[in-house]
């Protein structure tokens, strides 16, 4: 019997990138669930996204330089459900995505990988800026 705590499951950074990356791991895997949970609607877009990378404007900030913890407006980022958005998270790190809900906390939705869309969740405070299509 293997007495080891699951590090994978206590590390935050783990965590974070197993969401925006849409990795899978086992039943106690905290994230979003494998597929949308709503009947109507709410998947995988049509095709890929388009082809160039937008650039990050200080129109697309959404948050001053002295600004600590922070979200992104629910009111804002909701009209792009639907659409086609890029994403700048917190880390550096940026992707396209198709997203299919906008909660008080968080956004979910399909993140392209590059070649496939990947169902993703996230927190909003995660989230830098954004700009949709």
């Amino acid at each position: 019997m293997n007495n080891r705590p699951n590090q994978r499951q206590n590390n935050p950074l783990s965590s974070l990138l197993q969401n925006i990356l849409g990795g899978g791991g086992g039943q106690n895997q905290q994230g979003p669930p494998p597929g949308p949970p709503f009947p109507n609607g709410g998947g995988p877009p049509p095709g890929p996204p388009p082809k160039f990378t937008p650039k990050q404007t200080p129109a697309s900030m959404q948050a001053s330089a002295n600004a600590g913890t922070y979200a992104v407006d629910p009111g804002a980022i909701r009209p792009c459900v639907g659409k086609y958005v890029y994403i700048w998270l917190r880390g550096g790190y940026s992707f396209w995505a198709w997203l299919t809900f906008v909660g008080r906390r968080s956004v979910a939705g399909y993140r392209w990988t590059g070649y496939r869309w990947v169902y993703f969740g996230i927190d909003r405070r995660q989230i830098v800026s954004f700009v949709c299509y």
